[in-house]
């Protein structure tokens, strides 16, 4: 009798879950993303405002890293026009907002870039209702945009609550591919833009803490300045629960390596950021601690064209999914 597949699912989007999702398509699994439908900024914002579709950019980069089709078709999918009308756009967002409009579908518009992609694992949007992503900061300030929060770089104002106007429901399929999970990972990414914002869709949070899965947290290499500014490894624990439940995690992934200093020092004068200090021992909550070189060794680069901030300082996708395929076999 054949041994079934373990089911993965991947929740959070933008750069987090491309990384994860470029390792882990390499070993024998069942392996769906679950994608934050919030993105509000660059080529994906002026789509989602003057079309009416849903934010395509981090499902398509979802779609990209799951991708086993022939090279042209990946630099086809994440090209970016540098020049014209164009300037700024993403063919790929261009092209899934076009399918959108056609069939009528976001599921169907998902699944045909996918067909075409050749996709070794489902993109799954975490709901199909239309929301805008707001935070409210300690100081009582609200910012409304994913986009706005994102770019909002004030010192010593930390977040308080994040919350989805209107309210937003979790897609069924999101909803039965989660249930069925054998292991969920959480991030890497943006805490606040791109993982917590799949957890305050209404029913989310409930249904993860009580599924009978792995639950696998990798934290951030670096703070980001307005959000997890000073934050320690502990922090991202703590605030991954409050959403989940306490003692809801089982694992979290640490990276053991530091990057060069002369790249430490190229972040911080870029994005003001420090490296995230690990302040825990063998066991957090209820989470066991995996400490790994998860590191890249390569300093990302991005184009001339592209205005949305960028991390320098990513993990290593081979690296990091061999710790969570191993954790989770």
């Amino acid at each position: 009798m054949k041994k079934q597949k373990k089911s993965i699912v991947t929740i959070g989007g933008g750069t987090g879950s491309f990384v994860v999702l470029s390792g882990l398509k390499n070993y024998e699994i069942d392996l769906n993303a679950v994608i934050a439908m919030t993105d509000s900024g660059g080529s994906t914002g002026k789509l989602r405002d003057q079309l009416g579709v849903l934010p395509p950019g981090d499902l398509r980069q979802a779609l990209v890293a799951l991708s086993e089709a022939s090279d042209v078709w990946r630099k086809l999918f994440t090209y970016r026009f540098e020049a014209g009308d164009l300037e700024g756009h993403n063919f790929g967002n261009i092209f899934l907002s076009a399918i959108e409009k056609i069939t009528e579908s976001n599921q169907e518009a998902i699944d045909r870039a996918a067909e075409i992609l050749q996709t070794s694992g489902r993109v799954i949007p975490i709901t199909f209702d239309k929301c805008t992503l707001c935070a409210e900061y300690e100081d009582g300030s609200v910012i409304e945009g994913e986009s706005n929060i994102d770019e909002n770089d004030t010192l010593g104002v930390s977040i308080k609550r994040l919350f989805l106007k209107p309210s937003a429901s979790i897609n069924l399929e999101a909803k039965r591919v989660i249930e069925r999970a054998d292991a969920m990972v959480f991030g890497p990414g943006d805490l606040y833009t791109s993982l917590v914002p799949n957890l305050i869709v209404s029913g989310v949070g409930e249904i993860i803490h009580y599924v009978k899965a792995k639950k696998i947290l990798v934290v951030n290499l670096m703070a980001k300045i307005g959000q997890t500014e000073n934050f320690k490894v502990s922090d991202f624990i703590n605030e991954v629960e409050r959403y989940l439940g306490e003692g809801a995690l089982n694992y979290v992934i640490v990276n053991s390596k530091n990057p060069s200093k002369d790249l430490v020092e190229r972040y911080k004068d870029i994005d003001k950021a420090n490296l995230i200090e690990d302040d825990v021992g063998g066991t957090y909550s209820r989470a066991k601690i995996i400490r790994a070189d998860i590191l890249s060794d390569d300093a990302y680069e991005k184009s001339s064209s592209d205005k949305v901030r960028r991390s320098l300082i990513r993990h290593d996708p081979d690296k990091l999914a061999k710790v969570i395929y191993k954790l989770v076999k």
